[in-house]
């Protein structure tokens, strides 16, 4: 017998690798419209909110290769939390460089320009977001699988997140409240180091025991 233990992956499901993939395609698209969506607005709620959906992609790959994993050894194991702990540390740092931002923005009191195209991006969010960690939730308990169960846990930060921005914009665009911008970033550093320091303990994927 190898002495390397070998670390049974979570039993298959036929919907749980789609499920994962079309987080990742979503996040992709959702990154990326939030960033363009900045970039014209001058946004700091849809930068913070654009760079945590990229970082959560990462994330989801990684679920994903722990999901599709037949077994895998204590090295490779390591190799997995080594991944999820720079994960972490890439969350721990978006949520003080947007609050850092943030602040900046309220005291310099910067004005954003509105943003329709970031309005629809955080709606579709808040209407997606939840159907998709109800689905992970779901196969998670079908399966067994502290991966999945964890990952619709965050998915459920982004849906919060999504609120957040949405709130933020609208208030903006219907009042001219022109700090509402940048209090929704603000509001949003705390769950983003919430999900840094969940990322960081291995609890992204289950893997803090790599059980």
């Amino acid at each position: 017998m190898n002495l390397a233990t070998e670390i049974v992956a979570p039993p298959r499901h036929p919907h749980a690798t789609l499920v994962q993939w079309l987080t990742i395609v979503h996040g992709l698209l959702e990154g990326g419209a939030s960033l363009l969506a900045s970039s014209l607005a001058g946004s700091v709620a849809l930068l913070s909110f654009g760079l945590d959906s990229m970082i959560e992609v990462l994330s989801a790959l990684v679920v994903l290769w722990r999901l599709t994993s037949l077994g895998r050894s204590h090295r490779l194991a390591l190799s997995e939390r080594n991944g999820l702990r720079l994960i972490g540390i890439c969350f721990l740092a978006l949520a003080i460089s947007v609050a850092f931002d943030a602040i900046q923005a309220l005291v310099r009191e910067e004005r954003p320009h509105e943003s329709l195209l970031g309005i629809i991006v955080a709606a579709v969010s808040l209407a997606v977001m939840p159907f998709l960690a109800t689905a992970k939730r779901r196969i998670s308990g079908e399966i067994d699988s502290h991966a999945m169960r964890a990952d619709a846990r965050q998915t459920d930060f982004c849906a919060y997140l999504a609120a957040i921005l949405l709130l933020g914009l609208l208030a903006y665009k219907l009042f001219g409240w022109w700090w509402a911008d940048p209090a929704a970033a603000l509001v949003m550093t705390p769950i983003m180091a919430w999900e840094g320091i969940q990322a960081w303990r291995g609890h992204a994927c289950g893997c803090a025991s790599c059980s």
